[in-house]
């Protein structure tokens, strides 16, 4: 009975492969969704061992269907003599057809970005967490600094005085 508890409460703490920390920095968040990868064997391995770079990675939406762009998986040193891989190949994302209709609105109307903000591990599957995001201005990332940098403050004085 204890075990059954304890696995029940037990999380995968080595689930994310990578983050895109740089995102909340030059883009304002908004909705997200996650996406299934379409991916080949030695790209996976490659994520296994985390070599992957998702800094300057986009989204885009073409022919109704989402692309992954910019991803640097770089392949292992034991990956096989019979293929020649592409380390950044444009890889297709798996989606609902109503989510990426949802995508294209927005997209298309309102002016968004969609930005991958993470890649992890889900029940053996290779997930992409995208956002909606708009661009900030050099003003609005400075704000941001200011912001965190009086939060921090603030914790501190509290803490202390």
């Amino acid at each position: 009975m204890a075990n059954k508890a304890k696995k029940k409460g037990k999380t995968n703490a080595g689930s994310t492969i990578a983050l895109n920390k740089k995102a909340r920095h030059n883009y304002t968040l908004e909705d997200r969704f996650e996406a299934g990868l379409a991916l080949e064997g030695w790209e996976v391995k490659s994520l296994r061992a985390g070599k992957i770079q998702m800094v300057e990675s986009y989204v885009l939406l073409k022919d109704d269907e989402a692309w992954l762009f910019g991803c640097l998986i770089t392949p292992l040193p034991t990956a096989s003599t019979h293929i020649h891989p592409d380390p950044i190949r444009t890889r297709k994302l798996l989606l609902h057809r109503d989510e990426i209709d949802r995508l294209v609105g927005a997209v298309e109307r309102k002016g968004y970005s969609l930005i991958p903000t993470a890649l992890y591990w889900k029940k053996g599957r290779t997930k992409l967490e995208i956002a909606l995001a708009k661009g900030k201005k050099e003003h609005d990332k400075r704000a941001d600094i200011k912001d965190r940098d009086w939060k921090r403050d603030k914790q501190r004085i509290l803490k202390h005085g």
